[in-house]
């Protein structure tokens, strides 16, 4: 099993769609990269711990590659918005992708590389190594499973595409 950090926006709409997709094997919601040890919602909300709302996906490589999540994720954020998703504004909405395995960066720069040539532009989503991620709050993890009507800035069609999506399928 391998894992990437990945943020973009609310955590709760993210989760939902990575664990949709097929080789992921688990998510969970946290909090990463800040500068307060152990913070709270209420902390990362105020925008001053530096924390982003973060996933963390646990993924079969088997199963799954980490150009194929990535090109999933970009589908799921608007790459080119700094520090906002939909209504969430500020940074701790920012987009960004952390790493645990040095040799993920070269794969994470090339698809963001691809990315950029696609949006004609450049991308402002953040690429650092993991340096920190504190599990959120219990009623934070699977939220949208909980509250099936509960606010997500990635609408229906993207869930369905992440559920449908196949590894061996260009995207």
């Amino acid at each position: 099993m391998k894992k990437i950090y990945l943020a973009g926006g609310c955590f709760w709409g993210l989760q939902k769609y990575m664990s949709l997709i097929q080789g992921v094997k688990s998510t969970s919601v946290g909090y990463a990269n800040g500068i307060v040890e152990n913070p709270s919602y209420e902390e990362v909300y105020t925008g001053r711990t530096g924390h982003a709302e973060t996933v963390e996906v646990i993924y079969d490589e088997s199963r799954i590659g980490l150009e194929f999540l990535l090109r999933l994720y970009f589908e799921a954020i608007n790459p080119t918005t700094l520090n906002r998703q939909g209504n969430d504004i500020g940074k701790q909405y920012r987009s960004g992708i952390y790493y645990v395995e040095p040799n993920d960066l070269p794969v994470i720069q090339e698809e963001i590389g691809n990315l950029n040539r696609k949006i004609s532009g450049q991308s402002v989503i953040e690429v650092e190594p993991l340096l920190s991620y504190y599990l959120a709050e219990e009623y934070h993890q699977d939220y949208l499973d909980k509250n099936p009507n509960g606010y997500c800035h990635i609408g229906p069609d993207l869930f369905r595409r992440a559920k449908n999506a196949k590894y061996d399928q260009a995207l």
